[in-house]
């Protein structure tokens, strides 16, 4: 999994409530497991018109924001099915960094898990930020996972918080695998105690 510590990067403004994992990536590309690929698809239903074209409306669509890596969103991002395409599909299209009031709790939760940093605030400064982000290619927000803090493009910084230990993975790239490859030589000297202590289960 890639590491988080910093990235200095658009923002895009996605004002909606309760985006759900549907509109994030219809059900009809959930066919592949590979986790790359899926970003042509992010939000098609809004993205694109019916007869494939980019629909000039939707934000991601803009110049301004084709390279934004954050998304400034509503409450309740992610609902819906707890589909684990739906970060995959965001961060094949470059997305690296949701800020929202709320989020699902699953999808929130697989966030982390791909590489993907989700960060809750009031209300009253996500407002602020959905403001910043309207400037387009001026949008440019630093986001710094280390020390919790969102450098706005006027230089104010925000502090934010997260999970003492979903922090010390997505700033070491740490998944599951890469968690428990991390205790490789303790899971090694375990087996080596456990063939000399019960040797019948290694036959």
């Amino acid at each position: 999994m890639d590491k988080f510590k910093s990235i200095r990067a658009v923002a895009a403004p996605l004002p909606m409530i309760n985006v759900d994992t549907d509109m994030i990536i219809p059900q009809n590309h959930l066919r592949t497991i590979e986790r790359t690929g899926l970003g042509k698809f992010a939000f098609s239903n809004i993205r694109y018109n019916d007869d494939g074209s980019e629909r000039e409306d939707f934000v991601l669509n803009k110049p301004a924001y084709r390279n934004a890596q954050i998304l400034i969103t509503g409450e309740n991002f992610g609902c819906g099915s707890s589909r684990e395409h739906a970060p995959w599909a965001l961060k094949d299209f470059g997305i690296r960094c949701i800020i929202a009031p709320s989020f699902a709790d699953i999808f929130y939760g697989n966030c982390f898990k791909n590489g993907i940093l989700p960060i809750k605030l009031p209300q009253e400064i996500i407002d602020d930020l959905m403001k910043d982000a309207e400037h387009g290619a001026n949008a440019v927000f630093t986001v710094d996972l280390e020390n919790l803090e969102i450098t706005r493009p006027d230089g104010q910084v925000i502090k934010f918080e997260v999970d003492a230990f979903r922090q010390h993975c997505l700033v070491n790239g740490l998944d599951d695998i890469g968690l428990t490859m991390a205790k490789g030589e303790k899971i090694s000297a375990f087996e080596e105690k456990q063939k000399a202590q019960q040797p019948w289960l290694y036959k």
